[in-house]
């Protein structure tokens, strides 16, 4: 099959087009021939090498942790999915993701895909969604008529978190550039800043829930604009516990677990015309396409998701 791999730590050009093997599916995974994928801010901190320590993958790496694509085969214990299944997922980290024709996937982790929702508006999902939704639901207990404040609402996550906070009725402010100003509206933000002109921090007061995307100085400000008892869910660096013990709040750093039931119910609220993926840039599965896609990540530029679409 074809595969962006990269077989060293480094810049864009790392990323190489290679003829691999398919993947061998175990017991409890199905194979998914995939049809699209995204990019995450992971996928060029790995191939940097920032996440070693972390991850630590036996070299070829196929970067990718964003799958929609159909069912081609299915392991002995799989009971939920069956081949020509129309599915997406956020697999399990290993070293074989799913920049490639084909990948494998642990059922626990996969979803069924409604017809109603393309490839293209699937893959963007998982990653940032499945994020967003354990930051705001399972982290900070959202409930209706919370305050909410979602930083760089114009990203992956954030403009996911804006939408499933408003499908709890929460209040949300959320800070992006003016450029991204009328659509990130559009998704429902009753306060939007424009972090060029405003600081979030002297304009907002008394929020219940902070989502934190870009850490530093940014989280520090934070803090200020919560409640007691409030909630800080940051997916960039853990917060300084002195700083949410003087404040009286809840912080805590979250690393994505993946799970298809949540993905499920993440697709439910697109049937409903309560969320949608906002895909702003796409590339083709080539080496080219690749090293574009992560030149524009890396730029933190990129508006919505960055969709990578395998024919």
């Amino acid at each position: 099959m074809k595969a962006i791999v990269i077989e060293q730590y480094g810049g864009k050009e790392q990323l190489v087009e290679k003829e691999v093997s398919t993947p061998e599916i175990k017991s409890n995974q199905v194979l998914v021939e995939l049809h699209a994928t995204s990019i995450n801010p992971i996928d060029w901190k790995l191939r940097e090498g920032y996440l070693k320590d972390m991850l630590d993958f036996d070299f070829p790496i196929i970067l990718g942790w964003d799958a929609a694509g159909v069912v081609k085969e299915t392991g002995s214990d799989v009971q939920k999915f069956k081949v020509g299944d129309r599915v997406f997922a956020r697999p399990e980290l290993s070293r074989l993701g799913t920049y490639a024709e084909y990948t494998a996937i642990d059922e626990h982790v996969l979803s069924h895909l409604p017809d109603e929702i393309s490839y293209e508006q699937a893959a963007a999902v998982p990653l940032a969604g499945l994020t967003a939704r354990q930051c705001l639901v399972d982290f900070a207990e959202i409930k209706e008529g919370d305050k909410v404040l979602v930083h760089a609402g114009s990203g992956g996550v954030g403009h996911y978190a804006i939408q499933i906070a408003k499908s709890f009725g929460a209040y949300v402010a959320a800070t992006a550039s003016i450029k991204n100003k009328e659509w990130v509206e559009q998704l429902g933000v009753d306060r939007f800043i424009n972090y060029q002109e405003e600081d979030f921090s002297e304009v907002l007061e008394d929020f219940d829930i902070v989502l934190d995307t870009l850490g530093g100085e940014i989280q520090e400000k934070s803090f200020g604009v919560l409640k007691k008892g409030g909630r800080l869910a940051s997916i960039v660096q853990a917060p300084d516990e002195k700083m949410a013990e003087e404040y009286g709040v809840k912080a805590g750093f979250e690393w994505l677990e993946p799970d298809g039931e949540k993905l499920a119910q993440l697709a439910n609220l697109m049937i409903e015309g309560k969320m949608i993926s906002k895909v702003g840039h796409r590339f083709p599965l080539t080496e080219e396409g690749l090293r574009e896609a992560h030149q524009l990540s890396e730029s933190h530029h990129a508006t919505g998701k960055i969709v990578i679409t395998i024919p």
